[in-house]
């Protein structure tokens, strides 16, 4: 049992890992005793410890009882002869003071007694665990435990990192790397950093975990943040043999994911100053240690878990010729996409000979080298017309990659290389059944395409003209579509889901404590970080001291209340790994259709589908030119400048363009569509479809009363996408159907309004003065946005259309952040309206963005905002908030989401206040694109007439209604003015329940259009 670690548990339950916990084992008498955690997702604390005592054991329960975080109470005759086909014993106990069973077991194994001690909701991975350790082998088996999250993998990984010995998570997350899961490498690099955060004493180099991070940010595409990580990392690595290598080798393949060749080169070809020591002098510092005493003496039975060995850490001299190696690699790669094949082939030959020359080539960790210079050797083998030794060079990297990474995704990515080169040379059959076991095993795990997205497009241009031909085929690209989702807003909303469905009190009682303990545990551990980075004075170190026992404490109740999850077996059922498209036809209702933008490298397509028909086609513009249109659009609508929001007249031929290009192969189609269910991707999730254009005589028209001299503002009359038909903005096909299925709020009151905060002057109170210095730094908000507070008209008329007896409105100096966040009830209300400022774009283009609500400032500790995270952590049970502010269909930057505890995504749009308010209960957002503009009083007659019109119409249809009676005025028919807002979530779920009578309706607003724009900005 060689790994430092190795999963557990097939895909059908939850997933755990196993990790060696040897050299810690504080019950350990001797050199070869041994033992082993069990961690699963959603639990901050290992579930279970494996023991394994070689020898006279004398008393293992008596060695083991005081290491237990809690103490455990065994009544007399509960020992029972059960599990592990009669071979272990199986021992009942309870934690003191609980209900919550504990279990033990025993087994006996020549001269090894082995002892598995946790928690009984986690029987099944204990005893997997245990199976595991006895047989050699990874056991296999169904894990049946509670989970309240979905298929997240970068937070699991998180948890992971933080259990494991710095070294050995050091070892793990280089694995992840090597393995091609790159967001689960950077939670271990990134965890680990954070971890040994004011250590003196640890022994990494902390340069080697900014260019690891950098490097898995680069592979993720973002390049602007790796940049800064590896400009960051410099002054540490460049005096360190390893750390040095590492970073050039790193910022070549930086500068080959960004199309760099020649600069790639370059990179690799630049000295390394920091000297090796020689070999003689690493020898003579070889020594064995205990674990690796107990691995010689082993009985070494059996490979199941050893591959080939590298768990003796390689000495400095080793890792940097193999790190040598990687760069000749490098270079390979980079000469052959330059076009230089003689010189690639020579780099790629030297490189590999080179890192099989390290005892002889028995590590673990050239394995991805080796497979990717073959890869690379493959491509100019098929490029000189030897497919034979192509497909030979192939078969050999997946080969290696399956011995030491068994289905993981760098093997799916060797695949899907086989696979496309199977299909340019007419194996059509065997490239498309390579592509469907590659979709199939990765649907259903989150990320699960990162890293090699890119290559899964020639499976998405194969597949897509047979949709609407071929059933199986429709299928198939539905669900390859399926693991292109990114976590973020989509497993916020599907953990919702889950919370609601408990249709028990205590039950969702006990899932939210455990979600919310998982986030404040998260949070505490970066304020830990925090106070490591400071000078170690006493105080300081008292404070961290005191804030790891209190986060000691909150990853004991969190785990309590997971285990304690477990009696609920709704809770125990994981979500189905992918949905079927006969399933998610089912869903939708007669006039509705779903569309999806799917980014597949840098490659588009679409796929459509209605209860009957399926389509899908490729997009005739690459993922770069798309950011570029959009942008262009957005320019039209919304731009900063000098000082100021302005809006320009609407580039009415970008939209009629962008419209043709996504939706022209089914134009007619969606003429009798009149819900349209829109999954975005990449640029479009920063653009709503209902303002593109649908007919080319809308263009003609526009373009002919301009030449006459007619209102360039002027665009009444225009066949408008969103005219006549209602929008849904869903993240995941899973996630629609979810919102659709969720039960109504069960909230007794019908709507409450907030919103018109209290102005601080131009010379606040001394307490409001100090918070904004405090926070107010390069990257704080200044009084201006406080002095300028948003009319509350929309929200006391919408109270007026409902009623007072079930609406409150909280405005002024009550409406402040600390009010809310005491106020108890806000989970009594089905419709929540914030009409407010959203600061949610940075103050400074080089702040991260931090979302938030301006409010009125409040008691103690007020700051005047809402913040993402506050909202996270609200308990709202809404049928629909609604965001009538600025640009709130925006981003958090990742800092904000981990600073709010949240382990996963961040950095992309709909992941700021929408994802927050997800969180906190809100089944569905309204939510804008850009400053909801006040000029011609455009929201608030676009709110009041929503109300007005919702009285007995679903969300979309009154949100629908509303729009039109602003394109049809020439003040606001520009998309600035009525396109905005986006519901995201199930736009045919009704807005109000029990309607009051009506009200007059607002007269219109009749003043000129054009030129600078009033927003809530």
């Amino acid at each position: 049992m060689l790994r430092d670690s190795f999963p557990i548990g097939s895909a059908e339950g939850i997933l755990c890992q196993v990790q060696d916990r040897s050299l810690e084992n504080k019950a350990r008498q001797s050199m070869f005793d041994r033992a082993w955690a069990v961690v699963c997702r959603d639990s901050a604390q290992p579930v279970s410890t494996v023991y394994a005592f070689k020898g006279d054991a004398g008393d293992p329960l008596g060695r083991i009882a005081p290491l237990r975080r809690q103490p455990v109470e065994c009544p007399a005759g509960a020992t029972v002869a059960a599990a592990l086909d009669g071979v272990a014993s199986h021992q009942l106990c309870r934690i003191s003071g609980t209900e919550l069973g504990w279990s033990i077991y025993s087994v006996q194994q020549g001269d090894v007694t082995y002892v598995a001690d946790g928690f009984s909701a986690y029987d099944s991975a204990t005893v997997l665990a245990l199976r595991s350790v006895l047989e050699n082998r990874i056991a296999p088996g169904v894990i049946d435990v509670a989970t309240t999250s979905v298929s997240d993998p970068f937070a699991f990984a998180r948890i992971q990192a933080a259990t494991l010995e710095p070294s050995q998570a050091m070892a793990e997350g280089y694995r992840r790397n090597l393995g091609g899961e790159y967001a689960e490498a950077a939670a271990y690099f990134e965890t680990l950093e954070q971890r040994l955060a004011g250590d003196e004493e640890a022994d990494i180099n902390p340069g080697e975990f900014l260019v690891n991070r950098a490097l898995q940010k680069s592979n993720l595409g973002e390049f602007a943040e790796a940049d800064r990580l590896f400009i960051k990392a410099e002054p540490l690595t460049s005096s360190d043999p390893v750390a040095a290598r590492l970073q050039r080798n790193f910022e070549a393949i930086h500068l080959l994911n960004q199309g760099f060749y020649p600069e790639a080169i370059t990179r690799l070809d630049r000295p390394i100053t920091a000297g090796l020591p020689s070999a003689e002098a690493m020898a003579g510092r070889l020594e064995i240690s205990a674990p690796i005493a107990a691995r010689i003496n082993g009985d070494g039975a059996g490979e199941g878990l050893l591959g080939f060995v590298d768990e003796v850490k390689l000495s400095k001299l080793e890792r940097a010729t193999i790190i040598d190696a990687q760069a000749l690699q490098l270079k390979g790669t980079a000469l052959r996409l330059s076009g230089n094949k003689d010189a690639a082939r020579t780099a790629l030959l030297d490189a590999y000979a080179q890192a099989i020359s390290v005892r002889d080539g028995r590590v673990i960790s050239i394995a991805r080298l080796r497979s990717q210079v073959l890869g690379e050797l493959a491509l100019i083998a098929e490029s000189e017309g030897d497919l034979a030794t192509a497909e030979s060079y192939l078969l050999n990297a997946i080969d290696i990659l399956q011995a030491q990474y068994p289905d993981r995704r760098a093997v799916s990515g060797a695949k899907a290389r086989l696979g496309a080169m199977l299909l340019r040379n007419g194996r059509e059959e065997e490239g498309m059944a390579i592509y469907r076991e590659i979709v199939s095993r990765a649907v259903g795990k989150g990320d699960a395409a990162t890293g090699f997205s890119n290559q899964l497009a020639p499976y998405f241009r194969r597949l897509a003209p047979r949709v609407g031909t071929d059933g199986v085929a429709a299928d198939d690209f539905f669900e390859a579509t399926q693991i292109l989702v990114r976590p973020g807003v989509a497993e916020t909303q599907a953990i919702l889901a889950r919370e609601l469905s408990a249709r028990n009190d205590e039950a969702a009682r006990l899932f939210r404590q455990s979600t919310d303990l998982t986030r404040e545990i998260e949070r505490a551990r970066i304020r830990y970080v925090a106070l490591g980075r400071e000078e170690q004075t006493g105080p300081v170190r008292q404070a961290r001291e005191e804030l790891q026992g209190r986060i000691e404490e909150m990853e004991q109740q969190q785990q309590r209340t997971q285990a304690a999850l477990a009696q609920y077996p709704q809770y125990r059922v994981v979500a189905p790994r992918s949905l079927s498209l006969g399933d998610f036809r089912s869903s939708l209702q007669p006039g509705e259709a779903y569309a999806r933008l799917a980014v597949v490298g840098n490659s588009l397509f679409m796929f459509y589908t209605d209860k009957e028909t399926a389509l899908a086609w490729p997009v005739d513009v690459s993922a770069e030119d798309l950011e570029l249109k959009v942008d262009l659009l957005r320019a039209s609508i919304s731009v900063f400048e000098g000082g100021q929001y302005l809006t320009y007249p609407y580039d009415i031929e970008g939209g009629h363009e962008l419209y043709t290009l996504l939706f022209s192969p089914v134009a007619d189609r969606l003429q009798g569509v009149k819900h349209l269910v829109f999954e975005p991707d990449g640029a479009m999730l920063r653009l709503p479809v209902d303002l593109l254009v649908t007919d080319d005589a809308s263009v003609e028209r526009y373009l002919q009363r301009i030449e006459a001299g007619g209102d360039a503002f002027d665009f009444t009359g225009v066949n408008w996408f969103g005219r006549g038909r209602m929008v849904s903005t869903a993240v995941s096909a899973q996630a629609f159907v979810d919102a659709r299925m969720a039960d109504r709020s069960s909230a007794t009151q019908e709507y409450l309004g907030l919103g018109r905060n209290a102005p601080i002057g131009d010379s606040p109170p001394p307490a409001i003065a100090a918070t904004l210095v405090s926070g107010g730094n390069a990257c704080g908000w200044t009084t201006a946005e406080w002095n300028r507070p948003i009319d509350d008209a929309e929200l006391v008329n919408a109270q007026s259309i409902i009623g007072g007896g079930r609406s409150q409105l909280i405005t002024g100096a009550n409406f402040s952040d600390s009010a809310i966040l005491a106020k108890q009830d806000l989970d009594q209300y089905r419709v929540l309206h914030f009409a407010t400022h959203g600061l949610v774009t940075a103050p400074r283009a080089s702040c991260p963005a931090r979302p938030a609500l301006l409010t009125s400032f409040g008691g103690e500790g007020s700051d005047g905002l809402l913040s993402f995270q506050e909202i996270f952590d609200l308990d709202l049970d809404a049928d629909i908030v609604i965001l009538s502010a600025c640009d709130t269909a925006g981003k958090a930057s990742v800092e904000a989401t981990r600073e709010a505890g949240i382990a996963s995504g961040g950095g992309t749009a709909l992941d700021g206040l929408v994802r927050a308010f997800i969180g906190a209960g809100g089944r569905s957002v309204l939510a804008s694109h850009w400053p909801a503009p006040d000029e011609f009083d455009a929201t608030e007659r676009l709110m009041n007439e929503m109300f007005r019109q919702g009285r007995n119409r679903d969300v979309g249809e009154a949100l629908g209604a509303s729009r039109r009676a602003l394109m049809d005025q020439p003040n606001t028919s520009h998309p600035y003015y009525w396109a905005g807002f986006a519901i995201i979530g199930d736009a045919a779920r009704p807005l109000l329940t029990d309607p009051a009578p009506a009200t007059a309706s607002a007269e219109p607003a009749s003043r000129a259009g054009g030129g600078n724009s009033q927003a809530r900005n």
